[in-house]
């Protein structure tokens, strides 16, 4: 047979075993209530029962009084009067609405308290239905179930009903405010507060509590627990004005006899009541009080007994996972747990096997992710050979131009070698003005030696920038776009560079004489050089500085292009730069 303890749930088992003792108990208590009434004891519910409401009432006044208080001070705002009695045109007013908006949208967002809040005006703004914010025609106020409580009001609170919202329909209590300026009724105000929280307030700390509000006409509002029906309920709630106290209704042989406890605090328009079965308060006296010390030491006895029973049970599969867990290691011994527990130990252990499965399954690919590293770093070491091998090869080439007595191929492959050495920069993303005008500076005479004296440029750049750090290869797009396609067709072009140190920042000026780029972009060309280039310049530089930064391209009044790019003063290459990879 297979034992409980391994087969049943243990909600289930608890349940069970408590619930004997308690019902045995329970049963008890109840025969001894039954058979002694005390009327100490009503005296002490209901003085207990008053203050509660006491606090209560006056917990949801001051609740209350907040919710009419925020909605006088809002009917008086002079942005809702102004947006409401002044309609100038439709732009003014859709601007004037959002201000509203977003007034009324702050009390909802700062005041939990509030569900939403709706408007009503003529000539409403139309907005999503389940918005927080509603504006509504006034015309159709009327129709709404509580507009009756307006009639000969300027303001009052309606019963409970339900709104639309994002989360669907949801009860409500609503205050409505006329809104009059000048004598000229210009809409109403109507504050929706969720009526679940003044459930809960009327509840308090006791879930199944019988309670009502009702307002100074008899209204009930708020109700929580199931309230009996009792006719002499509703005349005891239009004719009592005390402030304070209890009586008993008399019930008859379908509903038994009731307490009711009132609170009606002073300049408070709400009346709270609670109602309680009289035959379970009277319930109980000294004798009760003996008896149940009998019973219960007799109760405490049997669940110790059953108790030490239970955790002798509880105990051993979790002392059997302890071990477990204090000998598991991968690729080490491992304590087998039990596998005929169908309860949450079976699904303990269960969850502890998959577990330890995943740990080795994770280290197995860490193992297998280190393996792969390192694999990479001796490819990315391999890698780096290529481009000294290339510069290496240029040297080359340029000797043997040398003795071939090519000085002109001799002094492209050179200048090539010097612009391929500052490209590598040892991996560097940033290096100095001074590197990056060398760099350029070998393109143009490579460029001057293809063009011959077609070609001029010039580059202005103080001694005191040239040791300021800047992207490397920040020029060279540029330059090649004016040279492709500004010049296209051409035999001669000039091109300026000039280094400017601005007061926040690095401002470089490319400025060439050229096409300019609407006749460039208008020229099809068989090569796309500078595009991809430009971009590559405009995506490192968004990606290392913020939008203050950036390249602006603009056509010259004289003819020819201008590209400006605007850079921080970096006396340093940026931490965050890093290698390039």
């Amino acid at each position: 047979m297979i034992s409980p303890f391994k087969k049943f749930r243990v909600d289930t088992l608890f349940f069970r075993s408590f619930a004997v003792v308690i019902v045995v108990v329970v049963a008890c208590i109840a025969w001894a209530s039954y058979i002694i009434s005390s009327n100490e004891l009503v005296k002490t519910s209901s003085l207990y029962q008053q203050r509660l409401l006491d606090e209560l009432n006056n917990e949801i006044m001051t609740r209350l009084t907040m919710i009419e208080q925020i909605s006088l001070s809002t009917s008086r705002d002079n942005e809702i009067i102004s947006f409401l009695k002044d309609r100038r045109d439709q732009y003014d007013t859709y601007r004037r609405s959002i201000n509203v908006v977003n007034a009324l949208a702050n009390l909802t967002y700062s005041i939990p308290l509030i569900q939403g809040i709706d408007l009503y005006m003529e000539h409403p703004f139309q907005r999503e239905e389940d918005n927080y914010i509603q504006f509504r025609d006034l015309n159709k106020l009327n129709q709404e179930a509580w507009a009756g409580a307006f009639v000969n009001n300027d303001f009052a609170w309606s019963t409970e009903h339900d709104i639309n919202s994002f989360q669907g329909e949801v009860p409500v209590l609503s205050f409505g405010r006329k809104i009059v300026y000048d004598d000229k009724y210009l809409g109403v105000l109507v504050i929706h507060i969720k009526y679940k929280e003044i459930v809960k307030i009327l509840a308090g700390h006791t879930s199944n509590a019988n309670r009502l509000m009702v307002d100074s006409q008899g209204r009930e509002l708020v109700r929580t627990g199931q309230v009996l029906d009792h006719t002499e309920l509703s005349e005891w709630i239009n004719a009592k004005d005390e402030e304070s106290g209890h009586v008993r209704i008399r019930g008859n042989a379908k509903i038994g006899d009731s307490l009711l406890v009132y609170s009606k605090l002073q300049d408070s328009n709400w009346t709270l009541v609670e109602i309680s079965s009289w035959k379970q308060i009277t319930e109980g006296s000294y004798t009760l009080a003996m008896v149940i010390g009998f019973i219960g030491l007799a109760a405490i006895l049997s669940v110790l007994l059953l108790t030490h029973y239970l955790s002798s049970q509880f105990t051993k599969p979790i002392k059997q996972l302890v071990t477990a867990m204090r000998s598991d290691f991968v690729d080490g011994n491992k304590t087998e747990l039990p596998r005929d527990y169908e309860n949450e130990f079976g699904y303990l252990f269960a969850g502890y096997r998959k577990q330890n499965e995943r740990i080795e399954e994770l280290y197995r690919s860490l193992e297998r992710r280190y393996e792969q590293q390192r694999k990479a770093e001796i490819e990315a070491l391999q890698a780096n050979i290529n481009p000294h091998f290339l510069y290496n090869m240029l040297d080359q080439l340029n000797w043997m131009a040398i003795e071939a007595g090519q000085d002109e191929l001799s002094r492209i492959l050179e200048l090539m070698g010097r612009m391929f050495r500052i490209g590598l920069s040892n991996g560097n993303s940033f290096i100095t003005i001074a590197e990056e005008l060398e760099h350029i500076t070998c393109y143009l005479e490579i460029q001057q030696l293809r063009w011959g004296e077609g070609l001029e440029f010039e580059i202005e750049a103080p001694p005191e920038l040239r040791d300021l750090y800047i992207p490397k290869l920040t020029l060279q797009p540029f330059v090649e776009n004016s040279i492709v396609h500004g010049f296209n067709a051409r035999s001669r072009g000039f091109i300026r560079i000039r280094f400017e140190d601005t007061t926040d920042s690095l401002q470089i000026t490319i400025e060439d004489d050229g096409a300019g780029l609407s006749k460039a972009a208008d020229r099809k060309q068989p090569r796309r050089t500078g595009g991809y280039g430009m971009r590559n310049v405009r995506e490192r530089i968004a990606g290392y500085f913020d939008d203050r930064y950036g390249v602006k391209l603009a056509e010259r009044e004289e003819g020819g292009a201008r590209v400006v790019v605007d850079l921080p003063r970096l006396t340093e290459p940026p931490q965050s730069a890093g290698k390039d990879k």
